[in-house]
């Protein structure tokens, strides 16, 4: 049975990787909402608003994007998850310590709303090593992006880091 999925993440770039991850959960759930974490502990490079339009342009105009919503949160994920009606958690696993980590979070998250699934799912193999730390340090040297993001977040990063 298909359900609503949220897939929570700071992308902080969104990254190919993530975009694959998107992609693969739009096949299995009715509804997939992408969720911008705002963690105001953490130095991100583009405000919460400036990612949610980053992944709108990534998406739109895509065929398997149109049951996807972008949307921001601040607090506990299940929380969010509960508002928006979602019980499946999407989260992409590229390696074992990201499983490690994202394990612990979904116990942490199962005890907190028991109602709600952690799903993983892991990125074709071409975007295992992408992450959004490695995608910051090329565009912060002005190194070729293109096999990482999509154009339009590669030219938002260039942006970002020569007006700095």
């Amino acid at each position: 049975m298909k359900t609503i999925a949220l897939y929570p993440g700071s992308f902080d770039p969104i990254t190919n990787g993530h975009l694959d991850i998107l992609k693969r959960a739009t096949r299995l759930f009715e509804k997939v909402i992408v969720t911008v974490a705002v963690n105001n502990k953490k130095d991100a490079v583009f405000s919460g608003e400036e990612r949610v339009e980053l992944i709108n342009e990534c998406i739109s105009g895509k065929e398997w994007a149109k049951n996807v919503t972008v949307n921001q949160f601040t607090g506990l994920l299940v929380d969010h998850a509960q508002k928006m009606n979602a019980d499946t958690l999407v989260r992409g696993v590229r390696q074992i310590s990201d499983f490690e980590y994202e394990f612990r979070m979904a116990l942490t998250n199962k005890r907190l709303a028991p109602e709600v699934d952690t799903v993983f799912l892991m990125p074709d193999e071409e975007f295992t090593f992408i992450s959004a730390s490695i995608v910051k340090e090329v565009a912060y040297w002005d190194g070729d992006l293109s096999s990482f993001v999509p154009e339009v977040v590669a030219k938002a990063l260039k942006n970002k880091f020569r007006n700095e």
